[in-house]
């Protein structure tokens, strides 16, 4: 590690080409016309379409403006290939300048001392980095390694977010809250009695014992074991939510161990005995339980943003119910005051810059060509093409694709926006297309589908980075383990603290506690605690 240290030293205080000059380095290789040569390796957004041609518009304006002849070429389509390549090229100290990573072979690069540390270069880039590199993508390419001075801490990739998260929402039929007099609830308690103010005071005025308080079905996944992430706002709210914890090393594990979990159980269990829950909870599908929300039959709830606030998936609801209205709340507090609509895992894309391209002065071209990108120029030609060419804007400033000759979504033009994966960060311009806008054909409302998403994303969310990558029970442990939280509230076994101790430790003598050491064991391999 001294000789990457000793580079790194130089980096972070000496960053234009004429200071690495002054010191003795050569400074970056140059074609003849004296720009920089900077080689990446990319992943491509459309594999099988070809890369950017070669007198793509994109070399000349990146040649005249920033002064980078870039060469790049796309790593292969499957990701045991790019691991190969990468590999292949680390062994024989041939890494390009800049390219992408997995996570599974970016630890191993580290190791070999042949990445450089990139955390000079958030401060290069200010406008990418507010855009791409929040604190959690920042601390996922973080690793600990040992110098001279003793272990430091260096972010050896730039991640960036790669996914959609937090776009679910705990729901709630105001125009039910308003008939009934009652206020937007935020505790436990008083979702509770709101809930049975829902259930048996006739909220929608029909006269009819027709509706009850929560509706939810078993959404059980790999990341939502027990009753599933229709209820993880209750979890949440004992800070429980989501199979594992992977807030830290200390407090990494399975939420069935850790005694809140109980109190979460209590609670929904005084849930079903105030009978409060849609009864069918239990037998519901996916399509039943969004086919009940829209025939009035409960009134909170935790749903996606499109599957509420689409304009196909909303018609039935404003048919029905013209004068119904859903509002996104924050999720129950719980006593402890811990709130959360539930975990999410974010998936990062990274690219990482060769200790090599660092040693030659390269890192502040890379990271100009990286705030480029990221700029209005580059974001709009690397995401959708050269405007009136590929795409024109609409009233909102919104690429589409109406009215351009060669429009960006089609197969011929897909190649010029190979690299929009290196920009794309989720953007109100990117989503606006997919989540409009529009006016409901009954009750005339204007629902704003970004917005709806938004709003998801702004309340309270536990991060669990890596929960989809955690080992899964076997057969036998899941069937256990499933079966038996639905006992406790069918009337099977009674929740009481000896009963549910008893369980437990069932549960881990089958496997459980194995199960569990595993999931710890990945994530610290992972990086997923630390």
């Amino acid at each position: 590690m001294k000789s990457m240290f000793k580079a790194l030293g130089l980096i972070a205080t000496v960053l234009t080409v004429a200071s690495f000059s002054s010191c003795g380095n050569k400074g970056p290789e140059k074609d003849k016309d004296g720009n920089v040569k900077i080689t990446l390796w990319y992943g491509a957004a459309v594999t099988e379409a070809g890369p950017p041609p070669a007198d793509w518009v994109g070399y000349d304006i990146i040649k005249k403006n920033l002064g980078i002849a870039l060469d790049m070429s796309a790593l292969p389509s499957s990701e045991n290939d790019q691991d190969q390549k990468i590999n292949a090229a680390g062994a024989a100290n041939t890494l390009p300048d800049i390219f992408m990573v997995s996570n599974k072979v970016l630890p191993l690069l580290v190791k070999q001392d042949l990445l450089a540390s990139v955390d000079d270069m958030y401060d290069m880039m200010p406008g990418r980095t507010a855009k791409l590199y929040d604190k959690a993508a920042r601390d996922f390419a973080t690793f600990s390694v040992e110098t001279k001075k003793g272990t430091e801490t260096h972010s050896f990739a730039l991640a960036q977010p790669g996914t959609i998260v937090r776009n679910e929402g705990v729901l709630i039929r105001k125009d039910w809250l308003d008939k009934l007099g009652l206020k937007v609830p935020v505790t436990t308690d008083e979702f509770l009695e709101v809930m049975k103010a829902f259930t048996y005071k006739d909220p929608d005025g029909n006269g009819k014992d027709d509706t009850w308080g929560y509706g939810a079905y078993l959404e059980v996944s790999a990341t939502n074991e027990g009753l599933g992430r229709r209820f993880d706002p209750i979890f949440g709210a004992f800070g429980v939510a989501g199979t594992w914890n992977l807030s830290s090393a200390e407090t990494a594990g399975l939420n069935i161990n850790k005694p809140e979990y109980y109190d979460a159980m209590e609670y929904v269990k005084k849930m079903v005995d105030a009978g409060v829950i849609d009864p069918n909870w239990k037998a519901y599908k996916k399509d039943d339980f969004r086919a009940a929300w829209k025939q009035g039959r409960f009134g909170i709830m935790r749903e996606q943003n499109a599957a509420y606030s689409s304009k196909s998936n909303y018609a039935p609801f404003d048919k029905n119910f013209p004068d119904g209205e859903w509002i996104i709340v924050d999720p129950p507090k719980g006593p402890k005051g811990l709130q959360s609509c539930g975990t999410y895992s974010q998936s990062y894309r990274m690219y990482a810059v060769s200790q090599k391209a660092a040693s030659e002065g390269k890192k502040p071209y890379i990271a100009k060509l990286l705030e480029w990108m990221s700029s209005d120029e580059g974001y709009f030609l690397l995401g959708w093409g050269v405007k009136g060419e590929n795409y024109t804007l609409d009233s909102n400033g919104v690429p589409t694709a109406n009215g351009a000759p060669n429009p960006f979504n089609k197969s011929e033009a897909q190649p010029l926006t190979q690299l929009r994966n290196m920009v794309y960060y989720n953007s109100d311009t990117e989503l606006a297309s997919r989540y409009p806008t529009y006016v409901t054909e009954v009750s005339k409302k204007t629902i704003k589908g970004l917005e709806v998403l938004r709003t998801m994303q702004s309340k309270p969310w536990t991060a669990c980075i890596g929960q989809d990558k955690m080992p899964q029970p076997g057969a036998d442990l899941d069937r256990f383990y499933q079966q038996g939280i639905l006992e406790f509230f069918t009337g099977t076994r009674e929740l009481n603290k000896a009963n549910w101790d008893a369980w437990l430790k069932d549960f881990n003598a089958q496997g459980g506690k194995k199960w569990e050491e595993a999931g710890i064991a990945l994530a610290k391999e992972n990086r997923y605690i630390k």
